[in-house]
């Protein structure tokens, strides 16, 4: 069966709960990067407020920020940071339109009776144990419609360029069209681009394993021409480099966001490493995003998710699921996400390894 999206129910604004609430309350930002007291905090769902009688959808949400009616009438989603003095902020703290504001998180849910009734199920958690046939199907199905549709941004850790199957079968689906954005840390694109050049990653052959002699300079010779050579694509271009993920990215130009971190080498050119200015980074692709795949980087995963919401309101108005996969081989990192509140996340307890190399096989690759 082809995949379809499931269609968006809007609230019936019709209902007296709607026609009766008050407009939202705004008030001013009292300075720069000040929110007022009683300033209502965005979800992943979608949110609407009621400015002068109409009932309007927050678009381009993301968690944790505040609400901004602006002089058109429309409602922006802004971080608390970066508000103005005098920017008008939704203000209260109830979502079922006693203020003015409503939460909605059942829009994309289907309207079909449940077959299971019992009050006791067995295997109802995501762990180790878990099936995830299903998933795997769902996902390849997902990916060959976002392929033509939509925008997919992929969230990755270091693990991914440790194989030479992994690195293989991501550069495979940035080729084929299944990767609109990457976003990453230092080390997997240093480890990447080790893997392309002295075929190891942090010293180990990225094929046998192995250990090679002084391995533990490779990553920091890697950088170090990197450094150089003045930026990844003229280091791809100065040696030669044809393969890997770093590689499809700069050939097949697809943007990528890479942030540091305190404990980063080097760093390479393209790290960001003010942090609010790889968040914003981050968010200029996860905007675009339809499709978030986070795999194997716990920290990054969870940025991620704070700034993804569960829907996405396309050029004709229409309203669509975003979908957010988090991979790991360790529970308590999928756990985290869900802990964060991204409760529209699908999460999947694996080898990120297996994982890629499995959707790549699953898509012909």
């Amino acid at each position: 069966m082809a995949f379809s999206l499931p269609k968006y129910r809007e609230p019936d604004f019709s209902k007296v709960k709607f026609s009766a609430a008050p407009d939202s309350r705004l008030v001013a930002a009292p300075c720069d990067g000040v929110a007022p007291q009683g300033f209502h905090s965005t979800s992943m769902y979608p949110e609407y407020v009621k400015v002068a009688g109409t009932w309007r959808l927050a678009r381009e949400s993301r968690m944790d920020s505040s609400l901004v009616v602006q002089e058109n009438g429309q409602v922006a989603v802004v971080e608390n940071r970066n508000l103005h003095k005098g920017d008008l902020v939704v203000v209260g703290r109830t979502e079922d339109c006693q203020e003015g504001i409503y939460v909605h998180n059942t829009g994309f849910v289907e309207e079909e009776a449940q077959s299971v009734d019992d009050r006791f199920i067995f295997r109802q958690g995501r762990s180790r144990e878990t099936s995830y046939a299903r998933d795997y199907d769902k996902l390849i199905e997902l990916l060959q419609y976002e392929k033509e549709h939509g925008t997919v941004v992929w969230v990755l850790g270091p693990a991914l360029s440790f194989d030479a199957g992994a690195r293989s079968a991501m550069q495979a689906l940035i080729e084929n069209g299944y990767a609109h954005g990457l976003m990453a840390g230092n080390a997997l694109a240093t480890h990447d681009l080790e893997g392309a050049y002295l075929h190891t990653a942090l010293g180990q052959d990225i094929y046998t394993q192995r250990s090679q002699p002084n391995g533990h300079y490779h990553h920091l010779d890697v950088i170090n021409e990197v450094r150089r050579c003045g930026s990844i694509e003229k280091f791809i271009t100065e040696k030669k480099i044809e393969n890997g993920i770093m590689y499809a990215c700069v050939r097949n130009q697809v943007p990528f966001v890479l942030t540091g971190s305190i404990r980063d080498d080097g760093p390479l050119p393209e790290v960001i490493g003010d942090v609010y200015a790889g968040q914003m980074a981050m968010r200029s692709l996860v905007r675009k995003s339809t499709t978030v795949i986070c795999l194997a980087t716990m920290l990054h995963t969870i940025a991620t998710g704070n700034m993804t919401p569960s829907f996405r309101v396309l050029e004709d108005g229409t309203v669509r699921p975003v979908y957010l996969y988090t991979v790991d081989a360790d529970e308590f990192v999928v756990n985290k996400l869900l802990d964060r509140g991204s409760l529209s996340a699908t999460t999947m307890v694996t080898n990120v390894q297996d994982f890629i190399t499995k959707v790549a096989r699953g898509l012909g690759l």
